[in-house]
């Protein structure tokens, strides 16, 4: 019979005249027949099933095979022994180098017949034995799904004890080996089935044994954490994780986060591992796994790992919310990376490019699934939005994607962050965004941006760089009496001797904020630092006096001591004064009122007021004796300037043959001679060639460019009060055409200027920025107005007269510091600051006898070492950089100015005393528990490094060659963002293609 049979599945008959003879075999097969013929036709059809060429010769193999089992049970059980399933197994069936792939199919089918007879016990043994040898051979992803299938259907053959245990920690590292070659969707569909298989064979294991999971799960971790393998472990290991009880994830988690043995680097790829498991469809639980592992890392405070993972990460997960089957998992998980980054926006900002798109698409797709996504997307883009405010201009187009979708109240906002933040102490997170690995090689300290505070960062650096201003605060004792100035001590005595490469300003941001600036939103930093002045002096003024007086000279007159004593450090330091002049243009009288200021706001001329030239000459003379000038109104909007204690409206721009008290940059006119004021070779200082002249060609302004004594000057200039602005006139009782201007009567010792550079714009409705460059002399003469006995009295020689008969005097400033502002609102953008420090030092004073200094004692002026502050980067720069950041970034300005006056010799005994009081100690003696605080806290940042030296020095070797929370650290700008790669396919994941790159 088996050659009959054989004859007809091998002859060329249509199938189904060969299917009616193989109909009427079978059913002589059912008949009783010898032994022999039941051996022919067992290995016939065993042939047929395990070689066979066609699915027609299998399906027959099979068939016939099915009837030997059912009709002679003792034949099939005769022939299915134990020797020749070892055989099968170990040496498989066909000719060398075509082994059957069918081999454990046949063995399924053969098992169902011998499960009563007596060799069936040894069947499964032997079974379980070869079992466990084939997964460790490693086998394709369908040879594990025929095992877990045959395991399934017939558990007797699962593995026990120990040998269960290594089973399953084998079937996982096959799993961590799977992968699909194919990228066609039905190959796709019967890989996923074929993993189901397999890991529900994980599952059906441990719910008959609770104690294999927990070493299944230690030898899934160690796939994961792995740092050796050639090829990434497949997302295949999601399903298995689906199957772990939820009851065990707290303990599971705990573990591993508390493990010593795990490194750094492990526990990184891990949870990186992890987070991808978010493309493997139709997985449960998985989202929950990945969040309950990140927080477990919060918990223990491994900040590094999480913001790493998260910047490496946030974008595929973000991808993954175009396809329905994952969005559920992604979501969650999205959520919980961004609510828990909270100390930085550049997590968010990662993915600001890719939201438009995304919101589009979830709308077209028009599913209850991404309508649902939609909204509590758009809940988690405005919690993003409040905690990182003040980048208007990047969140234009999201703000326009997510327009008419609801908006989250303000509580429900503060509860999913405060609910959601990797920790409540933000310092807890200083030290690792941005990660400094040492001090910087100036020597000095950066300040950590606390979210949109460089406006704070870049006015502190630069008061702290006005060195007799940080001297004077570091000498104070009397410090309870004062908060905002012990607080503004200890910030400076940090900066001075901490050994930390930034440190944090928390403290004294709170101390200092003003009550109307918003939190997270960006500032104006000139508007901080007014305010910051006027506290300090407010505080002094009224009584709270925080330091001992300073020593007088025995020198001082009484008038100038009294003075000097009933000033505050503010107004010594920055204070000047200004006198307001009015004449009436019908009668004559003039009056006066005298002003303090702490520093002047200076506006930008008219774009058709004229730019001095070199060639123009100006006659200096003082602003009284020069004739009444028709000036035009101003067509700049006002703003508030001038001090704290003083508003001025800026000057309107005058008629354009107006001729007013000019402000030199590098020398003064002497008496009765014409000027070139706004000439780099002005007169009074040495033309010929010296080292200087190279600086003067190259600080000269642009003929097209305004420089700061152009402002100067402008502000200076005389004002047409007429029309609507008409003044009273007292002494002619009634409105009059009159002319304001306004004198320095007063240097500061330290001036600050203002580049007024924001102003309102009526037709756009918004604050618009003036972006023109601005030239900036690092030496700056002044014109003060100075009573002709008080001249004589107080600074006899300390300054040069600019007529015999005039009281102007010429005060000589120094550049100290350049706060710049990059972007184009004052409502966002960046701040930074260059500094240097401006100390009497010998090439700074007059010889004796008057003569100018030389070219070589001038050269020094320039050769000042400047630095860059920037947050918490702090660089060497140069005046050279200071001069051409705006030719070389057009939306990055000078913003304000902080200018040393440079006392003459003998100098004027106020600011003889301001300066010695700077210079009490070259070495500040600080108070007793400020240098406890101090030491103690030196001492504990090496501690915290000595920790981290053995851990960080593999750590850091594993990571990328540009970890990503480092990439915008030269830059360090709070409105910078990155844009992403992610680009997954449109729509919901249509397409071979597009499916293929969601699940791999």
């Amino acid at each position: 019979m088996d050659k009959i049979l054989e004859a007809v599945v091998m002859s060329s008959y249509p199938n189904n005249v060969k299917q009616g003879l193989v109909r009427r075999v079978i059913e002589a097969s059912k008949q009783p027949m010898d032994s022999e013929q039941c051996w022919s036709m067992l290995e016939l059809c065993t042939k047929l099933y395990l070689v066979g060429d066609t699915k027609y010769k299998r399906e027959v193999g099979k068939e016939v095979l099915e009837v030997y089992g059912h009709y002679h049970p003792e034949e099939f059980e005769e022939f299915f022994n134990v020797r020749f399933l070892l055989s099968l197994l170990q040496e498989g069936y066909g000719p060398l180098g075509k082994r059957s792939h069918y081999v454990l199919d046949y063995i399924q089918l053969g098992l169902q017949f011998v499960l009563e007879s007596p060799s069936a016990n040894s069947i499964f043994s032997l079974l379980r034995i070869e079992v466990l040898r084939k997964v460790c051979e490693r086998p394709s992803p369908k040879q594990c799904a025929k095992i877990s299938k045959l395991l399934t259907q017939h558990p007797q053959c699962i593995p026990t004890g120990k040998h269960q245990v290594l089973f399953c920690q084998q079937l996982i590292r096959c799993i961590g080996q799977f992968q699909c070659v194919s990228e066609g969707e039905e190959d796709i569909m019967e890989f996923l089935e074929q993993v189901n298989k397999v890991s529900g064979l994980l599952q059906r294991i441990w719910r008959t044994q609770t104690s294999a999971i927990l070493p299944s799960l230690k030898e899934l971790f160690t796939i994961i954490s792995s740092t050796e393998e050639q090829e990434v472990p497949s997302n295949a290991l999601a399903s298995v994780v689906q199957f772990v009880p939820l009851e065990l994830m707290d303990g599971v988690i705990r573990n591993l986060t508390n493990d010593d043995s795990i490194t750094d680097v492990q526990m990184m790829m891990a949870i990186g591992r992890m987070i991808d498991w978010v493309s493997w469809p139709l997985g449960k639980n998985i989202d929950k796994w990945i969040i309950a592992l990140l927080k477990g890392l919060a918990a223990v405070k491994k900040f590094s790992i999480l913001i790493e993972v998260t910047l490496s990460k946030i974008e595929k997960v973000f991808s993954k919310l175009l396809y329905p089957i994952v969005r559920e998992g992604a979501l969650s998980v999205l959520q919980y990376m961004l609510l828990s980054f909270q100390h930085s926006h550049e997590a968010f900002h990662l993915l600001l490019p890719h939201i438009p798109r995304l919101v589009a698409s979830l709308k077209k797709e028009d599913s209850n699934s991404a309508t649902s996504s939609l909204e509590q997307l758009a809940e988690l883009i405005h919690c993003m939005f409040f905690r990182f405010s003040g980048f208007p201009d990047l969140y234009e187009p999201v703000l326009e994607a997510i327009k008419a979708l609801p908006v989250p109240n303000e509580d429900r906002i503060k509860h999913l962050l405060g609910q959601n933040a990797w920790t409540s102490q933000k310092n807890e997170l200083a030290c690792f965004y941005p990660r400094l690995a040492s001090k910087s090689e100036t020597g000095k300290i950066g300040l950590i941006n606390l979210g949109n505070t460089c406006y704070m960062n870049s006015i502190i650096q630069s008061l702290f760089m006005a060195s007799d201003f940080r001297h004077s605060v570091l000498n104070l004792t009397e410090g309870n009496s004062q908060p905002l100035m012990t607080k503004l001590q200890w910030l400076f005595a940090f900066l001075e001797h901490s050994q930390r490469p930034a440190i944090s300003p928390e403290s004294f941001l709170s101390a200092s904020w003003p009550p109307w600036f918003t939190p997270g939103a960006q500032q104006d930093c000139s508007e901080y630092l007014k305010y910051l002045l006027d506290r300090l002096h407010e505080e002094e003024k009224t009584g709270k006096r925080i330091y001992q007086k300073l020593k007088e000279s025995s020198l001082m007159s009484q008038a100038v001591e009294h003075h000097y004593l009933n000033k505050t450090l503010i107004e010594k330091m920055f204070g000047g004064k200004m006198m307001t002049k009015i004449r009436c243009l019908k009668c004559l009288n003039v009056s006066s009122r005298e002003e303090a200021f702490t520093d002047l706001s200076l506006a930008f001329p008219p774009p058709d007021r004229p730019i001095r030239g070199p060639g123009s000459s100006t006659s200096v003379l003082p602003v009284e004796e020069i004739g009444p000038q028709f000036i035009e109104p101003p067509e700049i909007p006002s703003q508030l300037t001038g001090s704290p204690w003083v508003r001025r409206k800026p000057p309107v721009s005058g008629d354009p043959t107006a001729q007013p008290m000019p402000v030199e940059t590098l020398g003064f006119q002497e008496p009765r001679e014409p000027a070139r004021p706004f000439s780099s070779d002005a007169v009074g200082v040495d033309t010929t060639k010296d080292p200087l002249s190279a600086f003067r060609e190259q600080a000269r302004a642009p003929k097209d460019s305004r420089s700061v004594p152009d402002l100067i000057n402008y502000f200076l200039s005389p004002e047409r009060l007429t029309a609507e602005n008409k003044y009273h006139c007292e002494k002619c009782a009634s409105l009059q055409d009159a002319e304001k201007v306004a004198e320095l009567t007063e240097g500061p010792h330290y001036l600050i200027l203002t580049l007024l550079r924001f102003s309102f714009d009526p037709r756009t409705m918004k604050r618009k920025k003036i972006l023109d460059n601005v030239s900036i002399p690092v030496v700056l003469k002044l014109p003060v107005l100075v009573a002709s006995e008080e001249t004589e009295e107080v600074c006899q020689r300390g300054k040069d007269r600019a007529a015999p008969s005039s009281s102007f005097v010429s005060v000589v400033y120094d550049l100290c510091s350049v706060v710049v502002h990059s972007g184009i609102s004052s409502e966002s953008g960046h701040y930074y600051c260059y500094s240097r420090e401006c100390t009497d030092t010998a090439p700074h004073a007059q010889p004796r006898d008057g003569t100018p200094k030389s070219a070589s004692d001038k050269q020094l002026d320039f050769e000042i070492q400047w630095y860059l502050f920037n947050d918490t980067r702090v660089s060497f720069s140069s005046f050279e950089s200071v001069s051409n950041v705006t030719s070389f970034f057009p939306k990055d300005t000078a913003y304000v100015l902080f200018y040393r006056q440079r006392p003459g010799r003998p100098s004027c005994p106020l600011h003889k005393a301001v300066a010695e009081a700077g210079h009490l100690h070259s070495e500040p003696s600080l108070n007793k528990d400020l240098m406890e605080a101090i030491s103690k806290d030196n001492i504990l940042y090496l501690q915290e490094q000595e920790k981290e030296a053995r851990n960080r020095a593999a750590y850091i070797s594993a990571l990328p060659k540009s970890p990503l929370w480092w990439r915008d650290f030269d830059k360090d700008k709070d409105d910078d963002s990155s844009s992403g790669g992610c680009s997954p396919a449109a729509g919901g994941g249509g397409g071979s293609g597009s499916f293929h790159g969601l699940v791999f």
